[in-house]
């Protein structure tokens, strides 16, 4: 998910970057809301094509047996970031273990600890996802981000956070089969092609 930075004008004593995210909850209804390094963000409802891929990004993980036992596969969970005291980020699709709501932090959000996983899809705003949240989800040692790049038409997998980045930053095309990382649990091949396609919005015929 891509989102922009907003700023809110306000009347009175000043009033916390959560507070001022529930208000924006409120007047924006099916917005999501995200503080990114003090940064309060605010992206639109996607499009079809986005929630399509989510769906069918879902499906390996669910084949390779994350989505039961000691892991769950869940879209727009919140995750607490430790580099901001009121930051936290709503990935798109995050692997999580089964036990993740005995870490429950603050405002809805989780531990990173419980974090195997997180994948985000690009919209409009596609520098969030490619930079902001690359710096954030380091920071916050999630071992593995994914990234549909729906902008450039690229596959990214991030691994290994060191120091505020991924030591490991690979980018793949089109026409590449990957493996990712099996320290998320299990062996979850995917097809760069077929995820990039499930993420073009339909032409009318």
């Amino acid at each position: 998910m891509s989102a922009a930075a907003a700023e809110y004008p306000y009347d009175g004593p000043p009033e916390s970057q959560l507070e001022t995210a529930d208000s924006i909850v409120e007047q924006l209804p099916g917005y999501r809301v995200e503080i990114i390094g003090g940064v309060i963000t605010v992206a639109p409802p996607p499009d079809g094509a986005h929630a399509r891929a989510l769906r069918k990004l879902a499906r390996p993980f669910e084949d390779a047996g994350l989505d039961e036992g000691e892991t769950e596969v869940l879209q727009a969970i919140g995750l607490w970031l430790p580099a901001g005291p009121e930051d936290f980020a709503v990935p798109d699709l995050s692997l999580v273990d089964a036990d993740f709501e005995e870490h429950l932090m603050q405002y809805n959000c989780y531990d990173p600890a419980v974090f195997r996983l997180v994948l985000e899809v690009t919209s409009g705003n596609y520098q969030q996802d490619l930079r902001n949240k690359v710096t954030a989800y380091a920071e916050a040692k999630i071992p593995v981000y994914v990234i549909v790049d729906r902008k450039h038409n690229r596959l990214h997998v991030l691994t290994d956070p060191v120091d505020g980045d991924y030591a490991s930053h690979r980018i793949h095309a089109p026409g590449e089969q990957i493996v990712l990382p099996e320290s998320i649990g299990a062996e979850v091949k995917l097809d760069v092609s077929a995820v990039l396609k499930s993420g073009e919005p339909r032409k009318a015929t």
